[in-house]
């Protein structure tokens, strides 16, 4: 059985060395403009001559209104609002939060002290699990499946543009963002987010992709500069970024906070006009994060659209695009041109993804978008200890502790702009953390629960829960059990970084003491990034549960029951510590020097320095066991590797193979690089065939002078295995010299 990827990445690998030639000057340019449908770009060259610059105007500013008391005619109160101009027949944009689900803006506190919902009520979405967890299906269908039931959401609410798609790399895994990212390698962070946006786009709502680019950090986001040379930045960020653009084609980009080599992403010339518009070819608007502006000259750099400007009830307004904009156009320091092509972008977008014709929105299923939710938490749930075969539990255990993480009440989120209230709202009264500099000023649980779950899915064990607070009974509870079962947690949110990579309130000493009284002791981890694990050699089992969703409960349970096979694997290196890191700590000054690491972000650093992680990435384990061989690779225009995964355990089960490929000593970044993967599913004895033709520039290093990507001759070892740290077969590649047009 041949499987196909709907972006044309599947693998195989042969085990002989092989010669292919690639012609000198061969070019793989990509205009994305060619993308557009039929129509779309003669309809928006009649509007835009059709319009006087005082409407092309309004185009080019969105107002904030969550929250806000007083809402102009036609607003939703969503993140940004762009009034409709009905005598051009053109519709409103309403954006809003929704990488992981609608963000439904808490703004009041009700009678009970709880908060209240922007439009109408809290809890009116469905939250996926976080985005991290999602590339840690290793699975772009799911991200896809998951982007239209978001996209089906917000249409139901009236909003049609998407703040979504993050893909800035993990360069920190201390980020405060880590778990609204897609992990730290391009090509995987590339797949997964070219699912989601194409799913969100299948509903007649345009995505964002963001924030663009190099913000990897939330300490000082809004003035930090991230230091990188040109060649490391095309090779790893920005790779992710190109591919992602080009697999997906989100209709705007949003640009970051902060400054590259000096410069704020919103005023780079270089980044938007350069690399984005010039290089890549987007048709697309750029719009700025909200405040991401820095004056009118933005818009010479590239920028399309400022977000989040204060609402005056004035078309001009006076933000940076509002009356400065119009003021310098009419002194012709920024041409009318530049105002035509701002408006041309922003319109394309619109009429590219049918927000001129969209029809009307169906009504929302929120158990069928639980269902989706649920299937994204139990591919990403990854099992990374698994000793004697603690699990799956099975009908033999018949008394088990439940201790810690709230996992009697519901399953942790992620804070920020992120943040999804839940359908029915929050599993228990959220929490304000009053930190410093948060943009999330609540702690939420999704309402479900692990411990009913599990009750449900094994009826004949006795499960009692401690909360965790007094260790004492935590431990004697351990101690009458077969099993103990404990529930950690490590919360982020939007601007902030986390101190550590420890997990916090003294969760580490509670695990270390319910092992010393339970040998049994399996750790269910709900987190949003790494974490150090002290405690890993006297535990039974552990499952990485990621920030799960709105099913994340159900999905835990099936997993440590039996029902799911695990097929989760890392997105994301974890270190054994802090020390591991390119920088051990989290930088707070004026710049940070990404240049240490350059493109050998995550596993090419610990590649790179030959460290020994305390787990790769790609790494996760299964109930079943999977072997690979026939490896073959055919050449032509490009390298396509294919295997055979067989199925060589005991249960059905999905398996993630995964292909590298090995640059040349003296020219790579790092050893090797991950080159595709796929994802099957197999029952006991089965067997498919895996292929996956490698993208050129997996073979190549950016040549800055000549603005172009070069494959240098010589021979590329090709691999497939089980992570990036675990090979079964490898082959090689002879290459001639060639360049790759960007």
């Amino acid at each position: 059985m041949t499987m196909r990827r709907p972006w044309g990445s599947r693998f195989r690998c042969g085990a002989s060395a092989l010669v292919l030639a690639l012609l000198p000057g061969l070019s793989y340019a990509r205009p994305l403009s060619s993308s557009q449908p039929s129509g779309v770009d003669a309809r928006v060259e009649r509007l835009v001559r059709e319009m006087p610059p005082e409407a092309l105007h309004q185009l080019v500013q969105s107002y904030f209104m969550a929250g806000q008391a007083k809402q102009p005619p036609g607003s939703i109160g969503a993140a940004g609002y762009v009034p409709a101009m009905p005598a051009y027949g053109i519709p409103a944009l309403q954006e809003n939060d929704a990488g992981i689900g609608v963000n439904n803006y808490p703004v009041g506190i009700d009678a009970r002290g709880w908060p209240v919902g922007v439009r109408g009520k809290a809890g009116d979405a469905t939250p996926l699990p976080s985005t991290l967890a999602l590339a840690a299906t290793w699975n772009p269908r799911l991200a896809e499946a998951g982007g239209r039931m978001i996209a089906g959401e917000a249409r139901a609410q009236g909003i049609n543009v998407l703040l979504a798609g993050g893909i800035n790399l993990t360069r920190e895994p201390r980020s405060g963002r880590t778990f609204e990212y897609f992990g730290e390698d391009p090509w995987l962070a590339g797949a997964m987010a070219a699912g989601e946006i194409r799913g969100i786009q299948s509903q007649h709502v345009i995505s964002t992709i963001k924030h663009f680019a190099l913000n990897a950090q939330e300490t000082n986001r809004l003035a930090i500069s991230s230091d990188i040379g040109e060649r490391a930045m095309r090779e790893s960020d920005l790779l992710a970024f190109e591919l992602a653009i080009e697999q997906g084609r989100p209709g705007a980009v949003m640009c970051g906070y902060n400054k590259v080599n000096g410069i704020y992403d919103c005023s780079s010339a270089h980044l938007l006009n350069g690399v984005l518009k010039r290089d890549w070819h987007y048709p697309g608007w750029v719009m700025t994060d909200w405040g991401g502006d820095h004056g009118v000259t933005d818009a010479l750099a590239g920028v399309d659209q400022v977000s989040g400007q204060d609402y005056t009830g004035s078309d001009s307004g006076k933000g940076s695009f509002g009356a400065p904009l119009m003021h310098t156009i009419a002194g012709h320091t920024i041409p009318l041109s530049r105002l035509r092509d701002m408006a041309r972008r922003i319109l394309r977008s619109m009429l590219a993804n049918g927000l001129f014709d969209v029809p009307p929105p169906k009504p929302v299923d929120f158990a069928a978008d639980a269902k989706v939710a649920q299937d994204a938490e139990e591919q990403a749930l990854v099992l990374l200890k698994n000793g004697a075969a603690q699990l799956p539990l099975d009908g033999r255990v018949r008394r088990i502790a439940v201790i810690g993480g709230h996992a009697d009440a519901g399953v942790l989120s992620g804070g920020g702009s992120a943040q999804v209230w839940p359908v029915g709202g929050p599993a228990i009264k959220p929490v304000h953390p009053d930190l410093h500099d948060s943009a999330s000023p609540w702690i939420v649980y999704d309402p479900s629960s692990p411990l009913r779950a599990l009750r449900q899915r094994l009826p004949q064990a006795r499960i009692d829960f401690a909360d965790g607070h007094d260790p004492a009974r935590a431990v004697a509870l351990a101690k009458s059990a077969n099993v103990a079962i404990v529930f950690a947690t490590q919360w982020e949110a939007e601007g902030i970084d986390l101190p550590n990579l420890s997990l916090p309130d003294h969760q580490d000493a509670l695990i270390a003491a319910v092992a010393a009284a339970n040998p049994h002791t399996v750790v269910v981890l709900e987190t949003g990034s790494a974490v150090r694990m002290p405690w890993l050699p006297d535990v039974a089992a552990v499952l990485e549960a990621w920030y799960p969703g709105g099913r994340g409960g159900e999905a835990i349970a099936d997993v440590l029951s039996g029902r799911t096979n695990p097929s989760g694997r890392l997105p994301i290196t974890f270190p054994r510590n802090e020390r591991q890191l390119p920088r051990p700590f989290v930088t707070g000054g004026a710049s940070v020097d990404y240049d240490i690491e350059g493109a050998a972000v995550g596993y090419k650093w610990f590649d790179r320095q030959k460290l020994a992680p305390l787990f790769p990435f790609g790494y996760g384990l299964s109930y079943t066991r999977f072997a690979y061989s026939d490896l073959k690779v055919s050449t032509g225009p490009r390298v396509t590797v294919s295997f055979t995964v067989r199925n060589v355990g005991g249960r059905a089960g999905m398996d993630a193979p995964q292909v590298y490929v090995g640059m040349p000593a003296a020219d790579g970044e790092a050893p090797r690089r991950l080159a595709g993967f796929d994802k099957v599913d197999l029952k006991p004895g089965g067997q498919a065939t895996v292929s996956v033709t490698i993208d050129p520039r997996l073979f190549a290093v950016f040549d800055v002078a000549a603005d172009h990507w070069r494959v240098a001759a010589g021979r590329y070892t090709v691999e497939v295995g089980h992570s990036s740290r675990d090979f079964t077969l490898r082959g090689n590649v002879d290459m001639e010299a060639a360049s790759i047009a960007p």
